[in-house]
């Protein structure tokens, strides 16, 4: 079947995608682009599992690949030297409290990368969600400074996570330590981690296909929003 990319016009029914069988194969997963990053439009996205990622210069690009990369709290591997770190080495740990700042570090330029996906209007996109209370961050400080972090969109029982960085040795892993470990408690069924990466798969994520991703999403979005932030 021949698949062309549709394209979304800012003010069109900011509910609506194509089907997610549409997106290319090549580049994987791409579905749709243009459109906006109205908080009506990423929410409708994200129920679908369907997220934005695009550079500067590029209209949005939304994308939901296949297969799809997932972590289950349940199934998290805390590994000896983080759990040694978690207890010892002195992280404070955060939620909600600098959702910008966290956004900035993710965004920052990194060793080996040439620039970054988190653009101006997807730093203001993510505020304007954060402030609706539905984007959240997790923070990790040492000796009082920012030095690890990941933010993401919470529906339902499912958390969206963008993105995560680290300052410190094992800093990002220590927040998604204390996020695995609240989504326990909070009946959080599925954490996306959107792609693969050796770092997440040292911390237990794994592949599923889109299609039961979808199926997961579909079913685990329909309730009110779990309460994985609510002492934060």
């Amino acid at each position: 079947m021949n698949k062309t990319i549709t394209w979304l016009t800012p003010d069109g029914d900011r509910d609506w995608f194509p089907p997610l069988d549409q997106a290319l194969d090549e580049p994987e997963g791409l579905l749709a682009a243009g459109g906006d990053l109205s908080p009506e439009r990423l929410l409708a996205a994200y129920r679908r599992g369907i997220f934005p990622w695009y550079s500067a210069g590029q209209p949005v690009l939304w994308w939901s690949p296949n297969p799809r990369e997932v972590l289950v709290p349940r199934e998290f591997k805390c590994a000896r030297s983080l759990a040694k770190t978690l207890r010892n080495r002195g992280f404070e740990v955060t939620f909600d409290r600098e959702f910008a700042e966290v956004v900035r570090a993710c965004a920052a330029k990194r060793e080996n990368s040439a620039g970054t996906w988190i653009t101006p209007e997807m730093l203001a996109a993510y505020c304007r969600m954060f402030d609706r209370g539905h984007a959240h961050s997790v923070e990790v400080r040492l000796q009082g400074q920012l030095v690890g972090g990941l933010y993401g969109v919470l529906l339902g029982r499912v958390f969206f996570g963008e993105s995560m960085f680290s300052r410190e040795r094992d800093a990002s892993k220590v927040a998604l330590a204390h996020l695995v470990e609240r989504s326990l408690v909070a009946d959080v069924q599925l954490i996306d981690c959107q792609l693969a990466t050796p770092h997440l798969r040292s911390l237990g994520s794994k592949a599923i296909s889109r299609r039961e991703f979808s199926g997961l999403v579909a079913t685990a979005t329909t309730g009110p929003d779990a309460p994985l932030f609510a002492a934060a």
